[in-house]
């Protein structure tokens, strides 16, 4: 029982049950429960939250200080709402009492007050305040008054007790060292000492906007990201999660090993509209994982395939997790450039978990699903054709330039419309022509081109045609009550993260510590290099190639080591700080350094003792979670070589600096592939027949080297592997000619 292997596998988990599993491993998604009166009042709160979101994304934000307020405000009242001080067992249960009101805490009624008015103040007090004596913003930037330091220390605390509450001590902590190091700068040794930042000046850097907690990454959560979360929710709620399900099946269920690469096909169609790696594991492996363990593939295992794939949700386009909006403002760049550069390495990642996939069913001799099991393809798209309009109403708008919030805009505009509208209930038809009215007036404002708009509104039009049941008003709620749940804890973790980027633009410290990592990394490979080519005898490569492969190394593990308990978001944030600066000392382009740091980030999602995506599987599949996250941490592999593979050879993200050239890119990338495959024979111990053990050595080191774009490498990786094939070949021959001769 405890991999897995025995586990009475006819238990359907309920949607009850798959929902406590989320909650129990995804970030922020337990929450207390509170009284029917409150509950109501917190439901109005979020459906207003939401619905502000909705509606300044097309019609117009708000002034950046009032529009990260009014995201803040929403922030302090839910999270103190619905997260205890602490997560002890009874914490979230309903209880009575004198200083509790609807089950909240007095004390978090108090810190929530605190919360709105510090959250609120920034723009009551931007033109300045009379009679309290404030003067506008402009003069007292560097100068903080008492106001302003008192609202500016309260919200610095709060929002670290945000963060604590939604995701742990652990990005708290690291943040408070990041506030003692700006204050306490004489004290630190050597290149790490500065003369340190005064106390008020500091409070006003991380309060007011540009830098700190109403930085880049608050606005982008509150003005870009959030919009995608409720996008996908909402999306998932009208039918097109399943829709990519059933998709999967069809395409990949009666080959070997079917429902497996069920699992991997639906999760990388799943993460096109979600960007939560836990989230992704649920709704997909709710369906792939008891059909892996049916076909006979060991619990622990099926749980990781499922974690692995649904990991890639977050690098996976056209709609990458929170992170990948923070990156395309960090680059200055459109958000569809992130999105093109990252098409091969998310291809590189899912090639990695198919082809251990069909190893191991290869290995284990399992076959696809019936063609009874599978679902008919005419039906799947007779009943669910139109949840595909909303998705393709947002990619036609993002990729023709509009804003992303714009896109989202339109994207949700249309799930409602594919979801609730119908001609045969003439009421519904509200919808579509409300947005159609919108469409027309951006039109005529200039807004949106005239193909544009037609097109924008033949999807609100068809979208009414849908032939599945309407969702009704109450299920919407719930579905954007949901969206907005899942967006605290990115929120809380982008507010404080800010603090960290505006200790490092104030301080410097990344340039520090990249000059650290640089000069550490410089000085271990001038003695690697001495050692290797016998004194510079026999010089195979340079000091600067190890110098940048140990850097690369030191950025990886790092992010690995740091990733344990960080969302993905604040992490890319606090560590591309710093390895960007390293990176491009080394001369990497930034978009490389960058995409570098995000999937290392991500592989932290797969990597034991914390892999939150593996332990939400193992639940699923009732296996062993350590067990678990070594599988899909095995499975990860094409995310792991993938990385050192793009910076190494930029063009596979077509649109680096260094240019593109499709010879160099499909040279490169069938190098990459076989690298990866090669690997991946390794993990499972089998390609055509199964494999001793320097047969799997030899294919590793093979596979390691394949990465390396050159042809000197390619050729060193076909001396290394041609044993190993040649001994797999003759395997194969024995064991066709066996029955023959027997």
């Amino acid at each position: 029982m405890a991999d897995g292997t025995t586990a009475d596998t006819s238990h359907e988990l309920t949607a009850e049950e798959l929902a406590a599993i989320e909650e129990k491993y995804d970030e922020g998604s337990a929450t207390r429960a509170v009284g029917a009166k409150t509950g109501h009042i917190l439901r109005v709160v979020a459906i207003v939250f939401g619905l502000y979101h909705y509606f300044t994304a097309g019609f117009g934000l708000p002034a950046d200080h009032w529009h990260m307020g009014y995201h803040l405000t929403g922030l302090f009242i839910l999270t103190y709402a619905f997260f205890p001080l602490f997560k002890t067992k009874n914490a979230f249960a309903l209880k009575a009492g004198a200083l509790r009101f609807g089950n909240i805490p007095l004390y978090d009624l108090v810190l929530m007050a605190f919360g709105v008015l510090a959250s609120l103040y920034v723009g009551l007090a931007w033109r300045g305040i009379g009679f309290l004596g404030i003067e506008e913003q402009t003069f007292r930037m560097g100068n903080p008054n008492g106001y302003d330091v008192f609202f500016g220390v309260v919200i610095i605390l709060l929002v670290l007790d945000l963060a604590r509450r939604t995701l742990g001590w652990v990005l708290p902590a690291i943040i408070s060292v990041f506030i003692c190091y700006a204050l306490l700068g004489p004290f630190f040794p050597g290149i790490l000492q500065h003369p340190g930042v005064k106390f008020n000046t500091f409070v006003s850097s991380m309060y007011f906007p540009q830098e700190g907690i109403f930085g880049v990454t608050l606005w982008v959560v509150s003005t870009i990201v959030f919009h995608f979360v409720l996008f996908g929710v909402i999306a998932q709620r009208t039918g097109l999660g399943q829709l990519f399900i059933d998709n999967a099946t069809i395409l990949a269920g009666r080959y070997t090993g079917g429902p497996a690469k069920v699992s991997v096909v639906s999760s990388a169609f799943f993460g096109t509209i979600s960007g939560s790696s836990v989230a992704n594991t649920v709704s997909t492996g709710a369906l792939t994982i008891p059909n892996m363990k049916r076909l006979g593939y060991p619990g622990h295992f099926a749980g990781g395939v499922e974690a692995a794939s649904s990991a890639g949700g977050q690098i996976t386009p056209p709609i990458m997790g929170a992170a990948a909006f923070i990156m395309a403002e960090f680059l200055e760049v459109p958000y569809t450039t992130i999105v093109i550069a990252a098409i091969f390495p998310a291809l590189l990642h899912y090639v990695g978990v198919f082809a251990v996939v069909h190893l191991m069913a290869r290995k284990l001799d399992l076959q696809g699903l019936s063609k009874d099991m599978l679902p008919k393809f005419r039906a799947v798209w007779k009943d669910g054709w139109a949840n595909i309009i909303p998705l393709v109403g947002l990619l036609v708008v993002l990729f023709s330039g509009y804003t992303p919030f714009m896109s989202a805009f339109c994207g949700i505009s249309l799930a409602v419309i594919v979801g609730m509208a119908r001609w045969r209930d003439p009421l519904t038809l509200v919808y579509p022509a409300a947005f159609i009215a919108f469409v027309l007036w951006k039109y005529n404002g200039g807004g949106f081109e005239p193909g544009m708009a037609a097109l924008l509104v033949a999807g609100a039009l068809i979208g009414t045609l849908n032939p599945q049941a309407r969702i009704r008003l109450p299920e919407m709620s719930a579905a954007i009550e949901l969206g907005v749940k899942y967006a605290l804890a990115v929120g809380a973790a982008s507010a404080a993260v800010g603090i960290v980027v505006g200790v490092i633009n104030t301080t410097g410290v990344g340039f520090r510590i990249g000059f650290m990592v640089t000069s550490g990394a410089s000085a271990l490979a001038s003695d690697i290099f001495s050692f290797v080519t016998l004194g510079g005898l026999l010089e195979l490569f340079t000091v600067q190639d190890l110098q940048l492969f140990l850097s690369l190394v030191f950025i990886a593990v790092a992010c690995i080591l740091m990733g344990a308990g960080i969302p993905t978001t604040a992490l890319y944030i606090m560590l591309v700080s710093v390895a960007q600066p390293a990176l491009a000392q080394l001369g990497i382009p930034p978009i490389a350094s960058h995409m570098f740091v995000l999937y290392y980030g991500v592989v932290s999602e797969i990597t034991p003792p914390v892999c939150t995506s593996a332990y939400a599987a193992a639940a699923i599949a009732n296996s062993n979670p350590f067990r678990t996250g070594i599988s899909a941490f095995s499975l990860g592999l094409g995310k792991i070589v993938a990385p050192m593979a793009f910076v190494y050879a930029p063009v596979l993200l077509f649109v680096s600096s260094t240019g593109f050239d499709l010879l160099e890119f499909s040279y490169t990338a069938t190098s990459c592939i076989a690298g990866v495959i090669a690997l991946s024979a390794a993990v499972v111990g089998y390609w055509l027949a199964p494999m001793n053990a320097i047969e799997r050595v030899l294919a590793a080191v093979a596979g390691l080297v394949f990465i390396a774009p050159s042809w000197q490498a390619d050729i060193a990786s076909l001396l290394i592997v041609a044993p190993a094939v040649l001994w797999q070949l003759s395997k194969r021959t024995s064991a066709r000619t066996a029955p023959m001769t027997g």
